[in-house]
């Protein structure tokens, strides 16, 4: 079963994301924000990363910058999520290290065609 680590400070965004993962079959874990998340990705091997951008102690950029400059974490795929829709967002994003860029709300749909493209299928 591919496991997915879901980063965002709001509780309903990671219960809406979970809900939807785990219902497609993927074993998801969460964390509050980058730190939380860091933490895990230390810990286990995660298939894809669902990673808010605003987060306390440790936004979604860093995050990632983080993630993408540890050899001993997994560089697993990473789609990035926000509610910021401009161009410099996406572009900021992706040179954090993000592989993909999804605007909240995500439509179901969306998120789990994404995650199956990030992993190879489930």
């Amino acid at each position: 079963m591919k496991s997915i680590l879901i980063i965002d400070d709001a509780s309903t965004v990671r219960m809406y994301h979970r809900s939807l993962l785990e219902e497609a079959g993927f074993a998801v874990d969460e964390a509050i924000n980058g730190i939380e998340g860091l933490e895990k990705a230390l810990g286990k091997r995660y298939d894809l990363y669902v990673v808010d951008v605003n987060m306390p102690k440790m936004d979604g950029y860093a995050f990632l910058r983080e993630v993408r400059k540890r050899k001993e974490i997994h560089q697993a795929p990473a789609v990035m999520v926000s509610t910021e829709a401009e161009e410099r967002d996406r572009q900021r994003a992706f040179a954090a290290g993000a592989n993909f860029y999804l605007v909240k709300p995500t439509k179901p749909a969306e998120l789990l065609e994404v995650a199956s493209l990030m992993v190879g299928g489930n």
